[in-house]
């Protein structure tokens, strides 16, 4: 703790709190001979990326969204893991009611890192810094993982105080963080005349490089600046919010309950994809994916979107609203292979998205079962919305039976012959198993 009073609620309404690690610690958690060894999630291939590094990684420069294989050449030693979804959905949803005990106001903003709103505590004996002492100890001793508080008076101090709470290398050797830390109206000044405008939420490398290049390095430039002047050159929006920010000022409130805008499925793939048949191939498995993550949630979407990367990294992507909502996998592929179609593809595709929104209740799907092509036009999307719409009612009771068999006896107890593999049933999650690239291609 970086301060030796507590503050009230008043001081330091917003909390944020950060587990470390997440995905290569639950990894290690669950297999202690990993324990002390540099370890990484992620995909192993020449094209994965790393998830999550464990510290002892870390002292080697390893760290997130680095390609593995440049991880590989930091860390010879490197354990790749390939990442269990499942298991650390778990743990994330533990993680969330240990907070929750302290208080509902809660918005997530992922598996392991969430901000909480202290100001409905207000009435009660509760203190800031020894609330985070203790959410700490519960994570610790009830999940076996350790974890960054930081508190501030709103979401910009209490995000940048929770990374300076954490264990960092300093010079290749592990330096433990102190594990809370309150952003104090003194250390305030000091963090806005001190910081780097990297240290700003948004500024990723390329606004970084801007930045730079207008000789802007640190926040206390920043505050210097016209607004309008920075907007030329980086856009209203983000302007707005950077010269509030250099001035401390952060205006967004802790989003309870914050709705998720979509489902989707990303996977670059080993060995890239040549020719429509073989992106259609694997559009199927992307589709189902995405199906069976909207029926847990008990939704239907509008929206299906595509996206495709190719060799030379270029990208495209097509999208399609529809007048129901689709929650099948065989009405999503339907939509995805026409958009799909109509890209044209120069080069090999090494990643293929496939992504639904425009969410309704699955109560509240209003369509009707129609045959043949009866919609106006006669192009491939507008004979695929009718095929899909026919899918879509003629699959439900199926797609109910199986969710309830897979429910009650497991994901592998019943399978369509489009999951099963030479190596058996292979039922795909949302978070599948080459989210950040894929494992290394072995040729036959």
């Amino acid at each position: 703790m970086n301060s030796p009073s507590d503050p009230s609620v008043d001081d330091a309404p917003i909390l944020h709190v950060d587990l470390d690690a997440f995905f290569a610690s639950v990894e290690i958690l669950d297999d202690p001979t990993l324990r002390g060894k540099p370890v990484a999630v992620g995909g192993g291939g020449e094209r994965g990326v790393v998830a999550s590094a464990s510290y002892e990684a870390r002292r080697f420069g390893v760290r997130s969204a680095m390609p593995s294989v440049v991880a590989k050449r930091r860390c010879p030693d490197l354990i790749i893991l390939p990442g269990r979804f499942e298991r650390y959905e778990v743990c994330s949803r533990q993680f969330h009611d240990i907070v929750r005990d302290l208080t509902p106001d809660i918005e997530s903003l992922g598996l392991d890192e969430l901000f909480a709103d202290l100001r409905s505590l207000r009435r009660l004996p509760v203190r800031p810094i020894e609330a985070g002492v203790a959410l700490r100890r519960r994570i610790s001793e009830e999940l076996g993982l350790l974890s960054g508080v930081g508190l501030g008076r709103n979401k910009l101090f209490a995000k940048l105080a929770s990374k300076q709470s954490k264990p960092r290398i300093v010079n290749h050797r592990l330096v433990d963080g102190p594990g809370v830390v309150w952003v104090s109206p003194a250390l305030e000044r000091q963090w806005l005349d001190e910081l780097p405008v990297r240290a700003l939420w948004g500024v990723g490398p390329a606004t970084a490089a801007k930045l730079e290049k207008l000789g802007l390095r640190w926040v206390r430039d920043l505050a210097r600046v016209d607004e309008a002047t920075l907007a030329g050159h980086l856009g209203t929006a983000m302007a707005a919010t950077l010269c509030a920010y250099a001035l401390g000022e952060d205006r967004r409130s802790v989003e309870v309950n914050r709705a998720v805008k979509s489902v989707g499925h990303d996977q670059t793939f080993a060995k890239s994809l040549t020719g429509i048949a073989e992106v259609l191939e694997a559009a199927k498995s992307h589709a189902g994916i995405v199906a069976r993550a909207l029926r847990a949630e008990g939704r239907v979407a509008r929206t299906v979107t595509v996206a495709v990367r190719f060799d030379d990294l270029t990208s495209v992507s097509r999208s399609q609203t529809l007048s129901f909502g689709v929650d099948d996998e065989y009405a999503i592929v339907a939509i995805a292979g026409a958009l799909l179609q109509s890209i044209d593809y120069p080069h090999a595709v090494r990643l293929l998205a496939v992504h639904a929104s425009s969410f309704l209740e699955r109560a509240n799907n209003q369509l009707q079962l129609t045959f043949g092509f009866d919609v106006a036009s006669n192009s491939a999307r507008g004979g695929a919305e009718s095929l899909s719409r026919d899918r879509q009612v003629g699959n439900e009771a199926l797609r109910d039976a199986v969710d309830e068999v897979r429910q009650k006896f497991g994901s592998s107890a019943l399978a369509t012959a489009a999951e099963l593999s030479d190596h058996g049933l292979d039922v795909a999650t949302q978070r599948g198993r080459h989210a950040f690239g894929p494992e290394q291609h072995h040729e036959p």
